[in-house]
C-alpha cells in the first residue's frame, strides 16, 4: 500500500525543529510508526521497538547501556513499556543542544503521561494521531484554517465534490484504521476481531490490570451502544455485570488507550445548572460500527442509530482538525438543566463557535435560535451554524451557515 500523507506531519516537523523530544500518542494501529518511519527515510535515525522483548528488558534494566546500544537520533516505539528510559532521555536532552533527538510513540495511558510531563517538562512536545480522517483518505488538504465563515467554507467547497450520504456512511462504517481501509466485509470483520483480541485485551491488562475478558468485551459493546450520548455509568455497569466505580475506571482505560473520546461539557459561571457529564464518542467510527454489529454501510445508514454515528463522525473530524492545525481550540458541548442542548461549542481565541449536527440535507434553520443562550454569558460569539448533509454552504443569517460536513 502506498504511503498516505498525514495531516499531523506539518505540526510534527515544526515541533521537531523546536523540541529535543517529541511523543506521538494515539491508539494502536492508527499509523504512528508508519508516519515517523516515513519522515525518517533518508536520515541516520535509529529505530527500536519496545515490543521487542530483548530491547525492552535492556531498556528497563539498564537505560544507560540501552542508549549506548541505540544512539540518538532515535525513534522509540511503544515507549510506555519502559518508563525507566525517561530519566535518561532527560539527561541526554540536557547535555545536548540538538533538536529532535528523540521521536517517541506510545499510547496515552495516564501513568505514562504523568511520568513524561514530570520528567521531560519543557523538553518534550506531545501530539496525538488519530485514525485516518475523511480528508486524509481522499488525499485532500485545505489551505485555510477552519473558522466556519461563509468565505472560508466557499473556498473549501471549490476543492471537494458534493456531500454524498452514501460516501459519508461508507467512510463512517469503514472507519480510518489503515489496515481496514479498502478491506471487504469479511476481512474488515476479521481485522476488528483480532484488534479486540490481540491489542485491546493485551493493552487493557497492561494499562488497567483488566483480565476479565468476557465482561470487558460486554463493556466495550455497551459503550458502542451509547455512542453520542451522555455517559451513564449505571447503564454501562448493568450491561456488563460490574460495579459503577469499575465502569468509571474501565472507561478511563479506554480513553487512555485512544479508543473512546469523552466530549466535555461547557462550563461558565454566569450560566447556572449546566451538565457536568461528558458525552461518549469512539475515536474510530469503524470500530464502533463493528462492535454494534452493523454488517454493511447501507444497514448503518438506514438504521435507527445513523444520526448518532453521523454526530460521532462530525465530532471526531473536528477533534482531528484542531489536533493537527496550528490553531488551539477546546471542543465542548452545551447542555443546561432544561435539557437545552447544543451539540458542539468550538472555543477558540476567546470566541465560541456554536454548532448543531444534523444528518438531514435540509435541517430546520430555526435550530440556531438556541444559540441566543450565549447572550447571557459574557463571551464573544464566532461564526457557527448547522453541520449537515447539505451540498454547499448556505447562509442562514449574519453569523450562521448550513455547513456541509465534508468541509470540516
Amino acid at each position: 500500500m502506498n504511503y498516505c500523507t498525514r495531516e499531523l506531519e506539518r505540526k510534527f516537523l515544526k515541533m521537531n525543529g523546536f523540541f529535543k523530544a517529541i511523543l506521538v500518542t494515539g491508539a494502536r494501529q492508527v499509523g504512528k510508526t508508519t508516519m515517523l518511519k516515513h519522515l525518517a527515510e533518508g536520515t541516520d535515525r535509529t529505530y527500536v521497538s519496545l515490543d521487542n522483548s530483548l530491547a525492552r528488558e535492556l531498556a528497563k534494566n539498564d537505560p544507560v547501556l540501552f542508549f549506548q546500544t541505540y544512539k540518538p537520533p532515535i525513534l522509540i516505539d511503544e515507549v510506555q513499556k519502559a518508563p525507566e528510559l525517561f530519566e535518561q532521555i532527560k539527561i541526554i536532552c540536557d547535555g545536548s543542544e540538538d533538536k529532535g533527538l528523540f521521536w517517541l510513540t506510545g499510547s496515552q495511558q495516564y501513568g505514562m503521561m504523568k511520568n513524561v510531563r514530570e520528567t521531560l517538562a519543557g523538553r518534550v512536545g506531545i501530539l496525538t494521531l488519530y485514525s485516518f480522517s475523511q480528508r486524509e483518505k481522499s488525499g485532500l488538504g485545505f489551505e485555510t484554517e477552519l473558522d466556519f465563515s461563509l468565505a472560508t467554507l466557499q473556498a473549501r467547497q471549490k476543492r471537494v465534490g458534493k456531500n454524498d450520504i452514501v460516501k459519508v456512511f461508507r467512510h463512517i462504517w469503514e472507519g480510518g484504521m489503515p489496515q481496514a481501509i479498502g478491506a471487504d466485509e469479511e476481512m474488515r470483520a476479521e481485522y476488528y476481531n483480532s484488534y479486540l483480541d490481540t491489542y485491546l485485551m493485551r493493552d487493557v491488562a497492561d494499562a488497567g490490570g483488566i483480565t476479565d475478558e468476557v465482561r470487558f468485551k460486554k463493556f466495550v459493546r455497551a459503550c458502542a451502544a451509547l455512542v453520542a450520548e451522555q455517559v451513564n455509568y449505571a447503564t454501562l455497569a448493568e450491561a456488563s455485570g460490574i460495579s459503577q466505580p469499575t465502569a468509571k475506571n474501565w472507561l478511563e482505560v479506554l480513553q487512555g488507550l485512544g479508543i473512546v473520546y469523552l466530549l466535555q461539557p461547557y462550563a461558565n459561571n454566569e450560566l447556572k445548572r449546566l451538565a457536568k457529564t461528558p458525552k461518549l464518542y469512539f475515536c474510530d467510527t469503524g470500530l464502533c460500527a463493528f462492535l454494534s454489529m452493523w454488517l454493511t454501510a447501507d444497514a448503518l445508514r438506514m438504521g435507527a442509530a445513523s444520526g448518532h454515528y453521523y454526530e460521532n463522525y462530525v465530532v471526531m473530524e473536528l477533534v482531528r482538525n484542531y489536533a493537527y492545525s496550528s490553531a488551539k481550540a477546546n471542543i465542548l458541548y452545551f447542555r443546561d438543566s432544561n435539557a437545552k442542548e447544543i451539540d458542539v461549542f468550538v472555543e477558540e481565541n476567546g470566541k465560541i463557535h456554536p454548532l448543531e449536527i444534523k444528518k438531514s440535507a435540509s435541517p430546520d434553520r430555526r435550530e440556531v435560535k438556541k444559540y441566543q443562550v450565549l447572550e447571557k454569558a459574557s463571551v464573544e460569539r464566532g461564526n457557527g451554524g448547522i453541520i449537515c448533509m447539505c451540498e454547499e454552504p448556505i447562509p442562514i443569517d449574519a453569523d450562521n451557515c448550513l455547513i456541509p460536513s465534508n468541509l470540516i
